[in-house]
Order: C-alpha cells, then structure tokens, then sequence
C-alpha cells in the first residue's frame, strides 16, 4: 500500500469525541455516516473492547448525505448528545434527509431550532473539515478507516482489523 501521508496522525485531542474504558487499545476510526462499510466497522469496534475516537470523512462524492449527517453530529455535539446521534444515523444510514435529521434530534430531545442553526452554521462545517482534512494528511483516503497502534487499516481491511481488538486484549472482567 502507498503511504499517503504528509503528516502524522493528530493526537486525541480534548474536543474530539471518545468513548471507551481508558485503558483499552486506542481505535481512531475515521468514517462518514453514509457508508455501509463504516457501519459494519462501528459495529464491530463497539463490540469490541476498545477506546474509539471518532473523525469524520465524508466522501461526498459517493455519499452526498454524508456531510449533512456529520453536521447534524456536530450539532448535536453542541448539545451533548454526539454519541446518541452518531449511534442513530449509523443504524439508519437509509435516512438521511434533513426531515429525518430533524426526527433523530426530536427524539434525542435536542432543542430543534438551534440544532438547525448549528448544523448549518460555518463553525459545526469548519469542525467536519478538519477532521477530514487531518485525515488526508494523515493518509486517510477512503472510508472506513482505523488506526490501531499508530498502522492504517482501509476498507475491508478496517472491518477486519477491528474484528482482531478483542482478540489482542482481553479484558479480565468480559466474557
């Protein structure tokens, strides 16, 4: 594989958006809530014992509801409430459109007027795309992508390594 990169991964930062028992490995997971195989690798990596950052990646050019999508996490964000949206539009990736963004946020209790602002505002875009923007620096070129110990994993090869965190480390209190 081609190294693509022309800089190096950013390091967690304390606005990105973590869950997972701190000393469980580190997933950074790099994806766009449209893509079915980042679903497929936001299952598995949720199953996993595992501390995942997510960034988004929308690749508007295969999913033009991707940017939208990660607006409306963003907006969310804003409110508390990244986690329960990100989980949301990973389980409905077929809806997508701003009437059902606007239902998601309804039923996360989110107050509706500034979600729609935020989501639409230039800071929640300017957020998404450096995320994005720090992924192509990092090598990151389609979705998904995760980083497990510093190696890239792309695509199928993603889903798989992610498959492998409960493998690697075994923590003594799961089944």
């Amino acid at each position: 594989m081609t190294d693509l990169r022309s800089a190096p991964l950013p390091p967690v930062a304390p606005d990105d958006h973590v869950r997972g028992p701190a000393d469980a490995p580190l997933a950074i997971v790099y994806a766009d809530f449209e893509c079915p195989f980042c679903a497929a690798l936001h299952a598995r990596v949720e199953a996993a014992f595992a501390r995942v950052v997510f960034r988004h990646f929308p690749v508007k050019s295969k999913h033009p509801r991707a940017l939208a999508a990660a607006c409306a996490a963003e907006a969310a964000a804003l409110q508390g409430r990244f986690w329960e949206m990100h989980d949301a539009l990973f389980a409905d990736q077929g809806r997508l459109e701003d009437p059902q963004l606007w239902a998601r946020a309804e039923a996360l209790g989110l107050d509706l007027a500034r979600f729609d602002a935020d989501r639409r505002s230039d800071a929640v875009l300017a957020r998404v795309r450096r995320d994005f923007e720090a992924g192509l620096r990092a090598g990151v070129a389609a979705t998904p992508a995760l980083f497990l110990a510093g190696a890239l994993h792309v695509g199928g090869a993603a889903v798989a390594a992610a498959a492998g965190l409960d493998e690697a480390v075994q923590a003594p209190d799961r089944p």
